[in-house]
C-alpha cells in the first residue's frame, strides 16, 4: 500500500494535477491539507471515477484537510479530541481529519503555521500540538500514520540556513520539542532514513526569489507512524519534480511538494 501526503495548496486549483498524480505513483491513500473549499465546492467527480473514495473538511477559503483512498474509507473523525479553536469569535478550524484506510488510521493534518513567535498564533499552535500529542497517546498501539504539512523543522539541516530563521517560527525550541513530544511517545519518522541527504529531503520552497530553483526550501511535511506501522514500512521518497511544474521551474506547481510511503 501506498500512502502519500501533500499539501496541495487549494485542490480546486490543481485537482488535474492531484489526480494525474494519483495514476503516476499508484497511490492508495492521499492526506491533502490546503484544500481551501467547503467540502461540497471540491472537485470529486473525476476522483470517484477512478475509484476514490474521498473524506473531507473545510468551512471556507482557508485551511481544509482530506483524504482520499481506494481501499476504503471508515470511521472517519473531523478533528480530534479538545482540538483548540482560534479566531474571533473562536472556531474549530478545518485542519484534522482521521479514517481507517486499508486497516490504517491515516490522520492528514495540517498544523498552525505560528506566523511569528508571540503571535496568539504561535500560542496556538503550540497548544494545538500538545492537544494532538494527548489524542494521538491513545493511537499508537494500532497501525497509525500521522501525516501531513507540520509546520516543523526538527533538525537545523531542514532548512537552507538556519541563520536565517533564528528569528523565525518552524525552528523554535518549543516546536521541536513539540515535534519530539510524539517520538517520544512512540512515533517514528519513517521518511527520513530513506531520505537522508538533507537537501534531498526539502517538502517546501516559498514561490519567490526562485527558491525551488535554487534549492533553498525546508523539510516541514512529515510522515509519523506508529510502532506497528513503522516495521512494515519498505521505502519512501519526495516528489520533487510535482514541484518543480510543467516547465521545470514550479509553474502551476503547489508549494509543497507530495511525500510517498510504501507500506508492505
Amino acid at each position: 500500500m501506498r500512502i502519500a501526503t501533500w499539501n496541495v495548496n487549494s485542490l480546486r486549483s490543481r485537482i488535474d494535477r492531484v489526480e494525474a498524480f494519483l495514476e503516476r505513483h499508484d497511490v492508495d491513500v492521499l492526506a491533502l491539507q490546503e484544500t481551501k473549499a467547503k467540502v461540497e465546492q471540491l472537485p470529486l467527480m473525476g476522483l470517484q471515477a477512478r475509484g476514490y473514495d474521498v473524506a473531507a473538511a473545510g468551512i471556507s477559503q482557508w485551511n481544509g484537510v482530506a483524504i482520499i483512498s481506494r481501499v476504503g474509507i471508515e470511521d472517519v473523525s473531523v478533528g480530534f479530541d479538545a482540538m483548540p479553536e482560534f479566531g474571533e469569535p473562536p472556531v474549530a478550524e478545518a485542519r484534522a481529519i482521521g479514517a481507517v484506510c486499508g486497516g490504517v488510521r491515516v490522520w492528514s493534518l495540517y498544523v498552525p503555521n505560528g506566523r511569528k513567535i508571540g503571535d496568539p498564533h504561535y500560542v496556538y499552535k503550540l497548544d494545538w500540538l500538545a492537544r494532538l500529542r494527548a489524542a494521538a497517546t491513545a493511537w499508537v498501539g494500532e497501525p497509525t500514520a500521522l501525516v501531513g504539512d507540520w509546520n516543523i523543522a526538527p533538525l537545523d539541516t531542514d532548512v537552507f540556513d538556519i541563520k536565517q530563521f533564528a528569528t523565525s517560527t518552524h525552528v523554535t525550541p518549543p516546536e521541536r520539542a513539540a515535534f519530539e513530544g510524539f517520538v517520544e511517545d512512540g512515533y517514528v519518522d519513517v521518511v527520513r532514513p530513506h531520505v537522508p541527504e538533507p537537501e534531498a529531503g526539502y517538502t517546501y520552497w516559498d514561490y519567490y526569489r526562485q527558491r525551488y530553483e535554487r534549492n533553498r526550501g525546508m523539510r516541514i511535511d512529515h510522515v509519523l507512524a506508529s510502532p506497528s506501522l513503522a516495521s512494515r514500512v519498505t521505502g519512501a521518497f519526495i516528489d520533487r519534480e510535482e514541484r518543480g511544474g510543467a516547465d521545470g521551474h514550479g509553474k502551476g506547481a503547489s508549494d509543497h511538494a507530495p511525500v510517498v510511503v510504501e507500506v508492505a
